[in-house]
Order: structure tokens, then sequence, then C-alpha cells
């Protein structure tokens, strides 16, 4: 009886033992899932639209669109000073607040790109001559020398086929390009020019 008795309690701590063995190896494991699920959430978050694949209608949409920007900030920065019509001098300022956000954002993409960017100034890069609606240095001379109501029909007149130009070129980023940011920036500035360019076709009908 002494030896059954014994033998039960030897049985049973081994029983034991093996269950708090089980048990132990079993929270090793849920220890290691609720980690990786931890991890897993602590994940870092996905790179943002600027880094993101861009292609070569990409990539020439925003070289070519600073530089483009650049040359209507020049041209906004005449008719503040000395457009004489109130609506084109407003015009001018929101071309000013519209475009440098837009130039800033666009130079940041090519710099997240790994790709030059327009050289300051508004010079072109090489084989980005003839952009849709560029005005040349006779034109900029012309508008230079305009003045009074003249400068703001000059003004209106080259801003109109500044800004077709600039829907062009956002319609071709629309269709061709593969980036969503700059899809989208493509689309916010052919909408707002194109009224812009109806404003404008208002202000030199009435002129």
């Amino acid at each position: 009886m002494k030896r059954t008795t014994v033998r039960g309690a030897v049985l049973g701590a081994i029983a034991t033992a093996t269950l708090l063995l089980t048990a132990a190896c079993g929270g090793d494991d849920m220890a290691g899932m609720g980690h990786g699920s931890g991890a897993t959430t602590g994940a870092a978050p996905s790179a943002p639209a600027s880094g993101a694949a861009s292609n070569n209608a990409d990539v020439q949409f925003a070289q070519m669109m600073i530089v483009h920007h650049q040359q209507a900030l020049e041209m906004a920065a005449m008719a503040e000073t000395r457009a004489s019509d109130a609506e084109l001098k407003k015009i001018a300022t929101d071309i000013k607040n519209a475009q440098e956000p837009e130039i800033q954002k666009m130079t940041g993409w090519l710099t997240a790109w790994g790709q030059p960017t327009a050289a300051a100034g508004g010079h072109n890069m090489p084989g980005m001559t003839g952009m849709p609606g560029e005005m040349s240095e006779e034109d900029m001379a012309k508008l230079e020398a305009a003045k009074g109501v003249e400068f703001d029909r000059e003004f209106a007149r080259m801003m109109i086929a500044h800004h077709n130009g600039a829907i062009e070129m956002a319609r071709t980023e629309e269709s061709q390009g593969g980036n969503a940011e700059a899809k989208a920036l493509a689309t916010e500035i052919a909408t707002a020019q194109t009224a812009e360019v109806a404003t404008l076709q208002k202000i030199l009908d009435r002129l």
C-alpha cells in the first residue's frame, strides 16, 4: 500500500511537471506571436507619394512646369506694380500665391526622385526649349516696355497664351504620368488656370 502511494505520488509529480513545461512553452510561443503582431503594428509608415514610383512623364512635367511657373511669376511681378487694372493686379497676386508653393512642391519631388531640378531664374534645362505657351525674350521685352492700358492688354494676352500652354502640359501629365500626387497637381493646375483664362479673356474684352 505504501509502495502504491509513493508510485502514485511520483507519477503525479511527473504529470504536473509535464503540464508546467507545456504551459511555459506555450507562453513563450504566444509571447513571440504578440511581439510579431506588435512589430507589424509599429512598422514604419509607407513612403510619401513624392517618393513613390515616377516615370519619365512625371519628371518632365515637374522640370518643365517649374520653368514655366517661373516665367509666369516674372510676368505677375510686373503686373503687380505696373498694371492699371485692379482686377489684373489681383490675378497677378493670385498667380504668385498659387505658383510659388507649387514650384517648391515640384522641386521636392525631383529631389526625392533623384532627378535634377530646373535651374533657378527661369532658365530652361537642356532640351526644354519651346514649351507650350512659353514667352520668348522678345515677348518679355515687349511686355516690359508697355505702359498703361497697353501693358494691361499685353499682359492679359500673354498670360492667356501662357496659361493655355500650362494646361496642355498638365493634360499630358494626367494621361501619361505615373505618380498619383503629380497627376493630382496637374489636375489642380489645369482647373485653376482654365478659370483664370476665362477671367483674363473677360478683362481683355473690356479693355
